[in-house]
C-alpha cells in the first residue's frame, strides 16, 4: 500500500497534470478529436491499472500500443497541438494579460459577453444589405500575429462603428476586424486561409479565413455573406449551427464565458 503515501510533490504533480488535461480537453472539445482524446485517456488509465495490479501481459501489450501510438497522435492532433503551442508561445508574462490572465480561471469576459447582442445586431443590419463582414473575437489565445497585418484601432464595440467599418465604400471594409476585451483593436486584418479541401466551393475567402484563424487559435468568428446575407458562426474550424438569433447569442455567450 506504498502508493497511498502521498507527498506534497505528488499532490502538486497531480494538480499540474489535471490542469494540463483540462486545457487539452478545452482545445479539442466540440471537435472530432474529442472522442479520440477520451479513448486515449481511458486506455492510459487501464494501462496504469494493469501495472498497479501487476498484470504483466496486458500491461506489456498496452504499453507497446501507447509507445507506438504517440507518433500517430502527433498526426491526428496536429491542429490542436499547434493551437496549444501557439497559446503558450503567445503568452506574455510581463504584460497585464500575462500567463494567469490567459487562463479562464483568471480571465473575466463579462464586458465582451454583455456586448454580444450589439455585435449580432450589427451583423443583422449588415446582412440586410448583403454587406460582407468578418469579425474575429478573441478568447484566450493572443492574436498579435494577425493584428500586425492590419491597421491598429482602439474603439469601444458599438453597432454604428462596426457598420461603418464594413460599409462598402469604407477604406477599412476589406479584411477582418479583431475584437478583444470589448475593444475593436484592429481592422483590415489578413487572416490565414484554411487548407481544408472539404470546405464547399460555395464558401469564399471570408469563410476560409474564418475557418483558418479558428483552426490555429481558440478565437471565434462571425461572417456575413456578401452573396446571401447569411450570418455564419465559426468555432474550432467548424460551422456552428443555430436556429434563431437568440440561440446564436446564447452560444456565443457560452463560448466566451
Amino acid at each position: 500500500m506504498d502508493f497511498l503515501e502521498l507527498r506534497i510533490l505528488d499532490i502538486i504533480d497531480i494538480i499540474f497534470v489535471a490542469v494540463l488535461l483540462y486545457y487539452i480537453y478545452k482545445l479539442v472539445k466540440g471537435t472530432a478529436a474529442i472522442n479520440i482524446f477520451i479513448g486515449i485517456v481511458i486506455i492510459y488509465l487501464i494501462w496504469k491499472l494493469t501495472q498497479l495490479l501487476q498484470m504483466q501481459m496486458l500491461s506489456s501489450v498496452l504499453g507497446e500500443f501507447i509507445g507506438v501510438g504517440m507518433f500517430a497522435l502527433i498526426v491526428v492532433f496536429q491542429q490542436e497541438i499547434r493551437k496549444f503551442l501557439l497559446m503558450i508561445g503567445s503568452t506574455n508574462l510581463a504584460s497585464k494579460d500575462g500567463l494567469f490572465k490567459s487562463f479562464k480561471f483568471f480571465n473575466s469576459a463579462t464586458e465582451t459577453i454583455n456586448n454580444i447582442p450589439i455585435i449580432i445586431s450589427a451583423c443583422e443590419k449588415l446582412a440586410q444589405t448583403k454587406t460582407g463582414a468578418l469579425m474575429v473575437i478573441k478568447r484566450n489565445t493572443k492574436l498579435d500575429f494577425v493584428k500586425d497585418t492590419g491597421d491598429s484601432m482602439n474603439a469601444e464595440v458599438n453597432q454604428p462603428i462596426l457598420e461603418a467599418i464594413f460599409y462598402k465604400n469604407s477604406p477599412l471594409h476589406d479584411g477582418a476586424v479583431i475584437i478583444e476585451d470589448n475593444k475593436i483593436t484592429a481592422t483590415r486584418v489578413v487572416l490565414p486561409l484554411s487548407s481544408d479541401r472539404n470546405i464547399p466551393a460555395r464558401f469564399g475567402l471570408r469563410h476560409r479565413a474564418a475557418i483558418g484563424i479558428t483552426e490555429r487559435t481558440d478565437a471565434v468568428a462571425l461572417i456575413v455573406s456578401e452573396e446571401t446575407g447569411q450570418i455564419a458562426y465559426i468555432k474550432n474550424g467548424r460551422f456552428v449551427t443555430y436556429t434563431s438569433t437568440q440561440q446564436l447569442i446564447e452560444k456565443l455567450k457560452t463560448d466566451l464565458s
